[in-house]
């Protein structure tokens, strides 16, 4: 399988919501970067998109976000891998290219809600209880943030909202 990462553009997003669906059913919605998202929160151009060929396989959405009113930050979420091509290191591939588009694009830091074990393999590291709040219910041991620019997160306190 020959597979190409690129930016997601505007013909991707039907493909995108039909793989979150198939991946992850109603629930979805309860998540806290959907919650972001439907309040006016922008894509950021460094969200990523795999194909093998014309075929849409997985996709990492990220969403500008302000955090306490301070801009700079991207939310990651949802990642996603068609289910029967997991564990073949395609995630791991898409997670780089998102990361990389991110500092490339001048953004700070990198926010999402994961397992540490899996996400701490590209450096991102839990955020301190209290000192950054989500929009909605979330287990604060998941909170974890990437720092693009060193001591980024130093400058970030208070609640993720969207940034229009």
């Amino acid at each position: 399988m020959t597979t190409n990462i690129r930016p997601i553009s505007p013909d991707d997003q039907k493909a995108i919501v039909e793989l979150h669906a198939r991946s992850f059913g109603p629930g979805r919605f309860a998540r806290t970067a959907y919650r972001i998202r439907e309040r006016g929160g922008s894509e950021a151009k460094c969200s990523r998109a795999m194909f093998d060929g014309d075929r849409l396989i997985a996709s990492v959405r990220l969403s500008e976000i302000s955090i306490g009113g301070k801009s700079g930050a991207v939310l990651l979420g949802p990642i996603v891998v068609t289910p029967e091509l997991k564990d073949n290191g395609r995630g791991s591939a898409l997670m780089q290219a998102a990361i990389d588009a991110a500092r490339s694009d001048g953004h700070r830091a990198i926010i999402l809600v994961g397992n540490e074990p899996f996400y701490g393999l590209f450096g991102f590291k839990p955020i301190p209880p209290g000192d950054i709040v989500m929009p909605g219910p979330v287990d604060p041991t998941r909170l974890l943030a990437l720092e693009l620019v060193d001591g980024a997160m130093t400058g970030y306190k208070g609640l993720i909202s969207s940034k229009a």
